[in-house]
């Protein structure tokens, strides 16, 4: 399939040496304006993801993403927001980087040309049947993605991918492809900018929703949240305050002994 690579068709700014700072920063600024209407117009497949994880979720299966540099480091942050914020075990929501954790911080020469690689990471978690894979790739191209997502889908993998190329490969091999077009970079090619902000939104879009769809939000509160500061403490107490209407001192005390504001509400009630 033939298909232009938007993320790498020239910006539509130029001479970028030659702008004073307030200059760049405005028309920065005015490209990632675009951005939220460009995700808009793929809520519809973000909502058809999002279904099919709540019931796989409900039934125990588990979310995967995959991806190499700024893409596979944006899947990690998302995965590693579950705990804290939802309270669920670190094991239900995966991050996987084409070269493993030095690639967090640090590039690995080639990783993400390893066709291979992405499965075997993969299995090293028993994905299988019940669980979903997304697969992340700001070009569509990625070898470790793709390769990714292809064994998955022989394996009886449900599976989708975010990219900001439409028409590009890694969409053939997503049972859901979200293709998001920003347009090109401020700077040409460098998808860190639009094209990480629109996959950061989509990713928030997709975790949130997904935790709010298995019950694990109340109201508009993170009930499940872990309590691991103080200020998460003092939130949790002030949750509690407003959803009980009692004293602060004996709402803190009832989330302390608890250890969640949802236990905690529930023992007050």
């Amino acid at each position: 399939m033939t298909y232009t690579k938007i993320t790498e068709t020239p910006s539509n700014h130029d001479h970028l040496e030659q702008m004073d700072t307030q200059t760049l920063l405005e028309r920065m600024n005015q490209e990632d304006q675009t951005v939220a209407e460009a995700v808009k117009k793929v809520v519809p497949q973000i909502t058809t993801l999002v279904d099919v994880l709540a019931d796989r979720f409900l039934a125990g299966g588990r979310l995967f993403y995959i991806g190499a540099g700024t893409s596979g480091r944006l899947g990690i942050l998302d995965a590693s927001e579950i705990p804290p914020t939802f309270g669920l075990p670190h094991d239900r929501v995966v991050g996987l980087i084409a070269g493993g954790d030095t690639a967090i911080r640090k590039s690995v020469e080639h990783a993400e040309d390893d066709t291979l690689q992405a499965w075997k990471d993969l299995q090293a978690h028993h994905i299988d049947s019940n669980d979903v894979l997304v697969g992340i790739a700001a070009s569509g191209t990625t070898p470790y993605v793709i390769g990714g997502l292809q064994a998955a889908q022989a394996n009886g993998v449900f599976t989708a991918c975010i990219t900001n190329n439409p028409g590009a490969p890694i969409t053939e091999h997503a049972n859901v492809p979200i293709a998001i077009n920003v347009g090109p970079e401020f700077l040409t090619g460098s998808t860190r900018m639009k094209s990480g902000t629109s996959q950061k939104l989509a990713l928030n879009m997709i975790s949130t929703a997904l935790m709010i769809r298995i019950g694990r939000v109340k109201g508009n509160k993170m009930v499940n949240m872990q309590l691991s500061n103080e200020k998460l403490v003092d939130r949790g107490t002030r949750y509690i305050v407003e959803g009980l209407g009692i004293p602060y001192e004996e709402a803190k005390g009832l989330l302390l002994r608890h250890g969640s504001v949802k236990k905690a509400m529930e023992a007050g009630q």
